[in-house]
Order: C-alpha cells, then sequence, then structure tokens
C-alpha cells in the first residue's frame, strides 16, 4: 500500500471517530496505533519511528513554559466565577445601565466581554451568564429569543478576547507569540463586543416591548451610591485585566508570569470583597486541573497521531492540496474558513486546534500568509461554530441552565442574529487586516523601541 493511500485512509478514519462522539485523545492515540502497526507491516514504517515520541512531547507540552499559561489563566477565571464577583458586576452595570432600553441586555454584554476576559472558557462563560442573567431579563420583561442571544454572543467571546484559552493553545502551532495572538485578537474581540451592543439597543428602540426599561421602583441604587458601588465593583476587575494584558503587551512579563500575577490578583479580589473561602480555591482548583488534564492528555495522543501521519508524509500532501486550491491566498483561506466552520458545529474548540491547524498552518506559511490575522480569523469563525444552530456547543451550555419558560427554540433564534453579527466581524477583519495587525505592529514591530516606551507613547 501506498504511503499517500495510508496517510488519506488514516485522516479519514479518525474523522469518522471523531465525528461519531468518540473521545478525541483517544481517536488520535487508536489511529495512530492501528495505522502505525499498518505501515510496519507494510514496511513503510519502523519501531525506531516511535524514539523521539516522549521527547516530542516533553518539549512541546511538559518543558513549553508557555503551557504554564493555561492553568494559571483558567484558575484565574474560576475564582471570578465561583467568588460571585461577576454577580456583583452584573448588578452593579445592570443598574448603570437600567434608565435605558434594553440597558440590560447591554449590561449583560459588557459583563459576559469582562468575564470572558478573565475566564477565556468559554462554557464558564456562558453557564455562570446563564445562571446570573437570564433569570433577571426574564423578570424584566425581556423577549426570551434576545436575552439568550446577548449571553451567547458575548459568553462566546472567551474564545477570542485574551488572554483566551483557544489563542494560548493556537500558539503552540504556529511561529507567534501568545502576546502577538493577544494583541491581535484586542481589537476584533471588542469590535465584536461593540457590534452586539448597538444590535441591542437598535432592537430595544425599533421594538420596546422585546427589551424595556428596568422600572424605577426597580433600580434600588441611583445617585452617588450607585457611582461608588461601581468604582468598587467595576474598577479593580478592570485594572486586573489591563494589567494583565499590559504587561504581556509591553514586555514586562511572558503570558504565564503575566497569568500567575492574574491568578493571585482574582484571589486578592475575592478576599478585597470578602468572597473568599477556601470551597472557592478548591474548585477553582479543581476546574484548573481538570480543563489542565485534557489539553495535555489531548497533546501527547496527537504528537503521536502526527508523527505516524507525517512519517506516511500526510502532511506534505495536505499542504499540497491546500496550497492548489484556486484563487490562491483567498482561496485558501475561504476554504480554511469553511472547514473550520463546519467541524466547530460538531467539535470543541482544542479538539479542532489540535486537528486542523497542524494541517494549516504549513500551507498559510507556503503562501506567505500573516499568521496572526490568520489565527484571529480562526477564532472569529470557532466562535460562530460554537453558536451555530442545532448543535453549537453554546447553545448546550445554556440550555442546560436555562429556566423552563426559555425553551429550546428560544435559544436556537437567539443565536441567530448573533451568529450573523459574528460573521459581519469576520468579514471585516478579513477585508481589514489592520483590525489585527495594528497593535500587533505597535508593540512588536519596532526592535529598536522598547516595549515600555511604546506603551507610554500609546
Amino acid at each position: 500500500m501506498s504511503l499517500e493511500l495510508l496517510a488519506i485512509t488514516m485522516f479519514a478514519v479518525f474523522l469518522v471517530i471523531i465525528l461519531s462522539g468518540y473521545p478525541v485523545a483517544f481517536s488520535f492515540a487508536g489511529t495512530a496505533v492501528v495505522f502505525f502497526s499498518l505501515g510496519v507491516i507494510f514496511g513503510d514504517l519502523s519501531f525506531r519511528t516511535l524514539n523521539v515520541l516522549f521527547s516530542q512531547w516533553f518539549a512541546n507540552s511538559v518543558s513549553n513554559f508557555t503551557f504554564l499559561a493555561i492553568p494559571f489563566f483558567v484558575f484565574m477565571g474560576a475564582v471570578f466565577e465561583k467568588s460571585g464577583l461577576a454577580e456583583r458586576l452584573l448588578t452593579t452595570i445592570g443598574f448603570l445601565m437600567g434608565p435605558l432600553r434594553g440597558g440590560m441586555a447591554v449590561a449583560v454584554i459588557i459583563v459576559g466581554t469582562l468575564l470572558a476576559a478573565a475566564t477565556g472558557v468559554v462554557a464558564a462563560t456562558v453557564i455562570v451568564m446563564g445562571l446570573l442573567s437570564l433569570p433577571v431579563m426574564l423578570k424584566y420583561n425581556y423577549d426570551p429569543k434576545l436575552a439568550s442571544g446577548v449571553i451567547l454572543g458575548s459568553g462566546t467571546l472567551a474564545q477570542l478576547i485574551p488572554p483566551s484559552l483557544v489563542l494560548i493553545i493556537l500558539a503552540q502551532f504556529i511561529p507567534v507569540t501568545v502576546g502577538e495572538l493577544f494583541a491581535g485578537a484586542l481589537i476584533p474581540g471588542v469590535m465584536l463586543s461593540v457590534i452586539f451592543a448597538i444590535y441591542a439597543l437598535v432592537i430595544a428602540y425599533l421594538k420596546p416591548e422585546v427589551a424595556p426599561a428596568i422600572p424605577k421602583s426597580e433600580r434600588t441604587m441611583t445617585g452617588g451610591q450607585l457611582a461608588v458601588e461601581a468604582l468598587k465593583v467595576v474598577v479593580p476587575p478592570l485594572l486586573l485585566i489591563f494589567a494583565v494584558l499590559g504587561s504581556i503587551f509591553a514586555g514586562i512579563a511572558t503570558a504565564s508570569e503575566a497569568g500567575a500575577v492574574g491568578a493571585m490578583g482574582a484571589v486578592l479580589l475575592s478576599i478585597i470583597y470578602r468572597s473568599y473561602s477556601w470551597k472557592t480555591i478548591l474548585d477553582a482548583a479543581r476546574a484548573t486541573a481538570n480543563i489542565t488534564g485534557l489539553v495535555l492528555q489531548i497533546l501527547f495522543a496527537s504528537t503521536f497521531f502526527a508523527l505516524v501521519f507525517n512519517q506516511l508524509d500526510g502532511q506534505d500532501l495536505i499542504t499540497e492540496w491546500l496550497t492548489a486550491i484556486p484563487g490562491d491566498k483567498w482561496g485558501f483561506i475561504i476554504a480554511a474558513n469553511i472547514v473550520v466552520f463546519l467541524l466547530g458545529i460538531n467539535l470543541e474548540f482544542l479538539e479542532i486546534t489540535f486537528i486542523v491547524m497542524p494541517l494549516l498552518v504549513p500551507a498559510a506559511l507556503a503562501l506567505d500568509i500573516d499568521l496572526v490575522w490568520f489565527a484571529v480569523m480562526m477564532a472569529i469563525n470557532l466562535n460562530m461554530a460554537f453558536i451555530s444552530p442545532p448543535v453549537g456547543f453554546s447553545l448546550f451550555y445554556l440550555q442546560s441552565v436555562a429556566p423552563p419558560e426559555v425553551t429550546t427554540a428560544d435559544i436556537h433564534k437567539g443565536a441567530l442574529p448573533f451568529l450573523a453579527l459574528q460573521s459581519v466581524g469576520l468579514i471585516v477583519v478579513a477585508l481589514v487586516p489592520q483590525t489585527v495587525t495594528w497593535l500587533v505592529d505597535r508593540f512588536y514591530g519596532d526592535d529598536t523601541v522598547s516595549a515600555l516606551a511604546r506603551l507610554i507613547g500609546l
């Protein structure tokens, strides 16, 4: 059997297994074992191929300093989630926006965006916002479809707005730093959040009944009291997020070092707000261990898969196919977006990242595509897939915590406008690369000027 046929069959079998719902790590490892054995039987591979497996895995994960950022940022977000800081943010910003029609929806988008920046994990953001804000919006007679949509749209931004777990993992597959990806994704993430807020306000203006203002009798905090509460509740988390991202952009700290500071800062905030407890820390630590363990498990299995696939010349074959797509760079970008979107409907971002990016990046390099711009487009695409009916993962996250009066149909219909808005954002980023490259060039484009000086001069 030829190497090319064996490689094609290997990838096809893997896709069938993964799309059937089998765990991704076992799909990677099982397929690799079977086709490595076939390669040995047909004389195309030898057992010496395995000599580099553990050294590759150790170099790519255990000794990879950047991967330390994952548990730190996940822990930071988990503390925000479990200590009640998100609930205080929603209450305060809700009162600030209360007199405005659609104000509660805008408050949800703002808090969802902040929580996305703090957690970096979509499931945590959507579930927390669903538990906190959906009953409140229904109480104030919001349309269930709009209420569901703003939670789904803003919560899914956790995949894009730094410090996103998606971006940290993407950095392992492309020759750019985590800081460059964070800088590239910041403007598109904020842009999408603003687009969502504008949409909510326009809908509230055109259809006042779907997003009414909070009655004055319900707004228990006003004036100076509300201003003081806003300063106490909103400013410290914002300062923490800006300090973490700013230290990375300015070159003061690596992503891992900034993540450690962010994790400690989240704990200190929970102490300041008197919401600290050992249960909070233990729950956050358990959530962090689960996600980090999953990432390392998939990384090990995917390293084995990639080793066998590359030995069968599968990577070279895929790169040759992708670079031969009609339309040169744009043909490849369109094809890559379609593939990632379709896979994202059924698969989690971790699975897609480990499956697709090793195949797409060599072709993107061959076509001289800006890899930060390409990675940000992929992250936005994954956002779209996550809220795409009928099987987008964020839909299921929200369904799991939605009150009985919010139907599955309401959640799916509510997701459609925000899916369309994200597609608009993707088109803008594709046609205007400066939305991605401006901050990257600002902080990483001039080696002769110190990063701190660039930050001060921004």
